[in-house]
């Protein structure tokens, strides 16, 4: 009796694992950063989010209570700057290699030494580098 009780707990075990590794493999899927590790960017519901460390170039003239982190796009509305007193920023995200895309939900980005270009489907998005930034 002792062994079979065994068995279930180590199943359960494996398949509890499986299952947070599998969410967490998709959550990583979600989040990237760029190769000079100033930009990242992580996917929420219908909007893609994309911190800058080195802070906006220059700061949007609006009001802002917190900080002008970065910008973001939704999958199917408009881009625009983010004042948010958190960061999208994760050190542990994957790297989007230079000359590399991300897609998801219609959104497409493309990483360039230059900086990161993302759009949805609907053609509004973002540029982002260290030097500068817009929307369209």
């Amino acid at each position: 009796m002792k062994r079979r009780v065994v068995y279930i707990v180590l199943i359960g075990l494996i398949a509890s694992t499986a299952i947070v590794a599998s969410a967490g493999a998709a959550m990583h899927r979600r989040k990237f950063q760029m190769p000079s590790h100033n930009i990242g960017c992580a996917f929420y519901a219908h909007s893609l989010r994309c911190d800058i460390r080195s802070g906006l170039n220059p700061e949007p003239q609006r009001r802002c209570n917190g900080d002008w982190t970065g910008v973001y796009v939704d999958a199917d509305g408009k881009a625009g700057a983010v004042c948010a007193g958190d960061t999208a920023y994760d050190s542990h995200a994957r790297e989007l290699a230079y000359g590399r895309k991300w897609k998801r939900q219609g959104i497409v980005c493309h990483s360039r030494e230059t900086g990161l270009r993302c759009r949805n489907h609907r053609g509004h998005g973002f540029f982002l580098s260290r030097e500068r930034w817009n929307t369209f």
